[in-house]
């Protein structure tokens, strides 16, 4: 018999070399190369070299295909970033930090599929039935027929999935702890993490279960594993969240069935996740309700939804020899663009300054659009304005100091309106859209004329302030 050849595998990226090294190649990464047996995969057949194939039948694009009704499972902010429920057959693997409440979600999710009377296997490889039944019992679930499994080999929970009828929805949590007798190497490895995933995905695609998989992530934020497992499954979530906030937001990275804009948002409670309907109010709920210079309000749009929140910029100056540049919730190179932009075209000097900007409530702004908003939130702490505390801003801003327009003007406008907002600061529309929305539209068409309009309520308050205080030191006569 001839003798199985190993190889060195890296755990970061999945990447195959003929020898160990202690860095890898390709990732970069120190320590992560291990030695792994070459073997089949889980659920192959011997080897059959020369062996003819089957030939099988192929159909054209003219033939009609009838869209499977979707797993909605009462969740709704999960079933919006699933694209309106989970496709029969598809296979789903959702990340997230550790204690970000991924179990949570999925146990509240199970329960309410498995109230509609569908079958539901949730498969732990990380707790006990026991623990998995208290967590059940705190959120109020311990009345829905969900079956519980705590098993890890990969053979035997495929061939209790496949006795008797298929499960409409299955939650595997998670993929590192899975493991097969047909491949060598330990659990977590690059090896039985793809294995392990090949047999189950396998499995859902022939039964027209929904399959969820749960995955660990690295220090990086990254899901740990070969990436051919993210290309293998059909979507690709993620759970974010702060432990100093209450909120969590779901984001699709990838979505064959449905948009990746899509943000779903959830509240952590003593209860479990609760649904968030109305997240901007959420985000500006903790907004300080006397007015101070830096902090503006932002109209932003996840998906097809509209959220508004507030960016905070400080601007103090700097003692030391490079000014510092700290950044949360937003891109960094797109802060360092913005200061560029308002030093060579709106005249402000920022080089002797240190400069802090902060997406409040922790939430990850990447849209274009609030480059406007923070401008508007650094020349406000920069000249000591206090921004008008009605006006929201959005608008991204170009290199040669022009302010571009952005896509959903009219839903922007909507939201804000509806929260008490009566103006808003944005690039001129090409088209009557704000109007139609009924709010007040300032229109902005450059950094400068944005500096130049809070410079000049910055003067006219300290003008204000003066003379209040010069009326206050006049003598007063009596009679």
């Amino acid at each position: 018999m001839a003798r199985l050849r190993s190889s060195y595998v890296c755990q970061n990226c999945g990447a195959i070399t003929q020898r160990w090294q202690g860095k890898c190649e390709s990732c970069g990464e120190w320590n992560t190369i291990i030695e792994e047996a070459a073997a089949l995969g889980v659920g192959a057949a011997a080897t059959r070299r020369g062996a003819a194939g089957r030939a099988f039948p192929l159909e054209d694009l003219s033939g009609v295909s009838k869209p499977e009704p979707r797993v909605v499972t009462g969740v709704d902010e999960l079933d919006r970033v699933a694209g309106g429920g989970f496709v029969p057959g598809s296979a789903t693997l959702i990340g997230g930090e550790p204690g970000i409440g991924k179990s949570t979600l999925l146990i509240q999710a199970c329960a309410a599929v498995a109230r509609s009377g569908a079958r539901v296997v949730y498969v732990s490889g990380e707790e006990s039935t026991a623990q998995v039944r208290l967590r059940a019992q705190r959120l109020g679930l311990q009345g829905a027929p969900v079956q519980l499994a705590a098993q890890t080999l990969v053979e035997d929970i495929v061939a209790t999935l496949a006795s008797g009828d298929a499960p409409k929805f299955v939650v595997i949590d998670s993929i590192q702890t899975m493991w097969s007798d047909a491949i060598e190497s330990a659990p977590g490895t690059v090896s039985q993490v793809r294995g392990a995933a090949q047999a189950l995905i396998r499995f859902a695609k022939a039964s027209g279960s929904a399959l969820l998989i749960v995955g660990h992530v690295t220090k990086d934020g990254q899901i740990a594993g070969p990436r051919v497992v993210e290309h293998m499954v059909d979507a690709v979530f993620s759970f974010e969240g702060d432990g100093a906030h209450a909120f969590r937001l779901l984001r699709a990275a990838k979505n064959r069935f449905g948009a990746t804009d899509e943000v779903g948002v959830f509240e952590m409670t003593g209860a479990g996740l609760a649904e968030v309907p109305n997240p901007s109010a959420l985000f500006l709920g903790g907004r300080d309700a006397a007015a101070a210079p830096g902090a503006s309000v932002f109209a932003g749009v996840e998906g097809a939804r509209p959220l508004l929140v507030e960016i905070q910029a400080l601007v103090a100056p700097t003692s030391l020899g490079t000014p510092r540049r700290a950044v949360v919730g937003w891109e960094p190179n797109r802060l360092a663009m913005v200061l560029a932009v308002l030093e060579s075209h709106a005249g402000l000097k920022l080089g002797a300054y240190d400069i802090y900007l902060n997406v409040a409530g922790g939430l990850r702004v990447a849209e274009p659009a609030a480059d406007l908003a923070a401008a508007a939130a650094l020349i406000s702490s920069l000249t000591g304005a206090i921004l008008p505390h009605d006006a929201v801003y959005f608008g991204e801003i170009a290199l040669s100091g022009s302010v571009r327009p952005v896509s959903h003007t009219g839903l922007r406008l909507k939201e804000a309106a509806k929260l008490g907002f009566a103006r808003a600061f944005a690039p001129p529309a090409p088209n009557a859209e704000g109007e139609a929305a009924g709010a007040s539209v300032a229109p902005i068409g450059s950094v400068a004329s944005l500096a130049a309009l809070i410079a000049a309520a910055a003067v006219e308050a300290k003008t204000s302030a003066a003379q209040a205080s010069n009326r206050a030191r006049l003598p007063t006569h009596a009679g």
